[in-house]
């Protein structure tokens, strides 16, 4: 399930993964707060707090997920996935070298640190 992380600076996009994740998952929730994000700022400073493990994600979320990504590959600024998977996390710094914008990983207990790095715009 993904719910939207209420409370953030107006300029960051957070959502809460628990859960299975399924592809409505990402076309009720993500989609439509990425493409809000795109309309109103032009750039997404992205939050997703991951609290499952990401073989709850289905084939369908990873398929709508891939979709978001490409869809709005020039806006993305920065994306920072909070996770106690130590996987996710190396995964997430590494992919900052291939991204258009910025990713950073940060453990559970992190939150507020990486949420205080996606308020400081790029």
């Amino acid at each position: 399930m993904l719910t939207i992380i209420p409370d953030l600076p107006d300029h960051i996009f957070g959502v809460r993964a628990s859960g299975e994740v399924t592809k409505d998952d990402l076309q009720q929730v993500l989609l439509p707060g990425l493409e809000k994000q795109s309309e109103q700022y032009k750039e997404i400073y992205y939050l997703l707090v991951l609290e499952t493990d990401v073989q709850n994600f289905t084939a369908g979320a990873w398929i709508q997920d891939l979709i978001a990504g490409i869809k709005h590959l020039t806006e993305w600024k920065k994306i920072a996935i909070v996770t106690d998977q130590q996987a996710v996390e190396k995964f997430t710094d590494i992919f900052s070298y291939i991204s258009p914008g910025e990713a950073k990983g940060y453990k559970l207990s992190e939150l507020p640190i990486a949420i205080g790095w996606l308020s400081h715009k790029a």
